[in-house]
């Protein structure tokens, strides 16, 4: 798929914080939104006006050549964004953990035979018990950010919280049932 011909608009540019987006409507197909990583390579997504979407990898040695292009149903992109979203989250984090001494983040699976399974967060007490902040739950191929006292944990919930190490270790055992609730 070209990246871009005298006939079709010029492509609007967006710039996200450290990185560039190129969007450009396609007439009569939808749009497409191209990204340079650092690496120089360039990456796309089509979308088309029905509602597909295609991701897009174009030729390192010819930009408006494409190598291959992935069409992606909704669950397939949703997954795909949840994937992408989860790392940066926990990569943003672990960029904290660095920049605070003594504060680490953990993620903690929520064994199905918690006392919390069916649960509100805010029963465990977290915070007060350990001075642990739970930033996010990660429920399958969802995201929770910063999620409140009255979400309702589920089996297999992966919690991912801040704190000290014997904070972290406190809300371990509070999950598991180890500590009375």
């Amino acid at each position: 798929m070209p990246r871009h011909t005298s006939s079709e608009p010029a492509p609007i540019t967006v710039d996200f914080v450290r990185v560039r987006v190129e969007q450009t409507p396609l007439p009569g197909i939808g749009v497409r939104h191209d990204l340079v990583t650092s690496s120089g390579r360039t990456v796309g997504v089509v979308s088309h006006r029905n509602g597909r979407r295609d991701l897009v990898l174009y030729d390192v040695d010819d930009p408006d050549s494409c190598l291959a292009s992935i069409p992606l149903t909704d669950d397939e992109a949703e997954a795909l964004a949840d994937v992408l979203g989860a790392s940066l989250m926990l990569g943003q984090l672990s960029g904290l953990r660095e920049q605070a001494a003594g504060l680490l983040t953990e993620q903690i699976a929520l064994p199905a035979g918690s006392p919390f399974v069916g649960r509100r967060l805010g029963d465990t007490r977290a915070r007060t018990r350990t001075g642990v902040s739970i930033v996010a739950v990660l429920r399958d191929r969802e995201v929770i950010p910063s999620p409140g006292p009255s979400i309702v944990f589920e089996a297999n919930d992966v919690v991912v919280a801040v704190g000290t190490r014997d904070g972290l270790g406190g809300l371990t055992a509070i999950l598991a049932g180890e500590h009375g609730d």
